[in-house]
């Protein structure tokens, strides 16, 4: 198949769950074309099956901020003549998939359809907002597939716009291939050099991650223990934890790397990770770091309980439970056995639910059975 793909190329779930959907579909002979305002971050340009086409967007003084939605639809339309897609796949409802709305309409008669994937916060905070609901809803309605990240998103999306149409619940993924346990002992040591354990957390840094919780709760494990904590991801508040590490005078043990590509090779060298949102429809890093055998403190919201289970793989907090989580690490750090049992089993219910090479071809047969469905109304 030829699939357009359009996302955030930003440091968020939703972007990084685009990327690699559009690499796995490409390593299964499918031509993927991304269409975005910029390259996706974990993009592989290199790949031969995949195309990068950029959104180009008109400033005029006229305008208080560019016209990105109108700018995207021309050119998701372009892309569709040039490269005679099969399909648009478009990631986030707002405003993607009123662009390709837009697209389908400027194609006719010729089949354009689209699918929508929905990821979080396009629901629950913008999509919520009585200014965007009503657009929202009607691209969504009008969507030739839908899709949703959880069974949580889902059951919010049925609740917020009172939508009638089936949407199809196809989780997020990992490649359990590439997120394996292979630690880094020279990593390792410049992060822990006397060998202290390692705790870490990897966002986009905005307020609903509860990025200085991660830090408070790090300050109370520290308080009873050596430790570490690696944080990566950059954003709003990351200004806001570095101040609270200056303030709890833990400079010496808490290292910033900004943002990364390949974290893989940075998940394995951790002994937890914490995840203390404030609300996750899935909780995409979790899951990376639970194939990576690295056990998860997370917060019990949203979708996280569908991938996280409570004193089995993880443990399951309240949001603002900040001594609970340290409580809990502290009982796991200070006991190894008992953190390399549940990384063990973290990586086993991440493979038996979460693996790429089981959640990609329910994709497959989504895309073929929308195509099969749009030809039949065609007709």
């Amino acid at each position: 198949m030829r699939i357009g793909i359009t996302c955030y190329p930003t440091y968020g779930g939703s972007g990084v769950v685009a990327t690699e959907l559009g690499q796995e579909l490409a390593a299964r002979d499918h031509d993927v074309h991304f269409i975005s305002y910029a390259p996706p971050i974990r993009m592989n340009l290199n790949d031969p099956h995949i195309f990068f086409h950029e959104v180009e967007v008109a400033s005029y003084p006229l305008f208080d901020h560019p016209p990105y939605a109108l700018a995207l639809a021309t050119k998701m339309l372009e892309v569709f003549e040039a490269e005679s897609l099969d399909l648009l796949h478009v990631h986030y409802a707002i405003p993607h998939s009123v662009s390709a709305l837009l697209a389908r309409s400027m194609a006719a008669p010729r089949r354009l359809p689209f699918i929508t994937t929905l990821h979080g916060t396009d629901i629950t905070l913008v999509g919520s907002n009585r200014s965007y609901l009503p657009i929202t809803k009607f691209s969504i309605e009008q969507s030739d597939g839908v899709t949703a990240i959880s069974t949580y998103l889902l059951d919010q999306t049925l609740k917020e716009f009172d939508i009638k149409r089936p949407i199809e619940v196809i989780p997020n993924f990992v490649n359990c291939d590439l997120y394996v346990r292979r630690p880094n002992p020279e990593q390792r040591a410049k992060w822990a050099p006397t060998g202290e354990p390692i705790l870490m957390h990897l966002s986009n840094f905005r307020p609903v991650k509860r990025i200085t919780d991660t830090v408070e709760i790090f300050a109370q494990v520290r308080a009873k223990m050596p430790a570490k904590l690696v944080l990566i991801g950059d954003g709003p508040d990351r200004g806001a934890a570095e101040y609270l590490v200056r303030k709890k005078k833990l400079q010496k043990d808490v290292h910033f790397l900004g943002k990364q590509d390949q974290v893989y090779r940075l998940l394995s060298d951790a002994d937890l990770f914490l995840l203390p949102s404030q609300l996750e429809s899935f909780g995409l890093a979790a899951l990376e770091a639970m194939a990576c055998e690295v056990p998860v403190i997370a917060t019990n919201v949203g979708g996280i309980p569908e991938v996280i289970e409570h004193d089995v793989d993880g443990y399951l907090i309240q949001p603002g439970e900040v001594a609970t989580a340290a409580k809990y690490a502290v009982d796991l750090l200070s006991r190894a056995d008992r953190g390399r049992e549940m990384g063990q089993l973290a990586r086993i219910n991440a493979k038996r639910k979460f693996c790429a090479n089981d959640v990609i071809p329910s994709y497959e047969r989504y895309y073929q059975r929308v195509l099969s469905e749009t030809r039949a109304a065609s007709a």
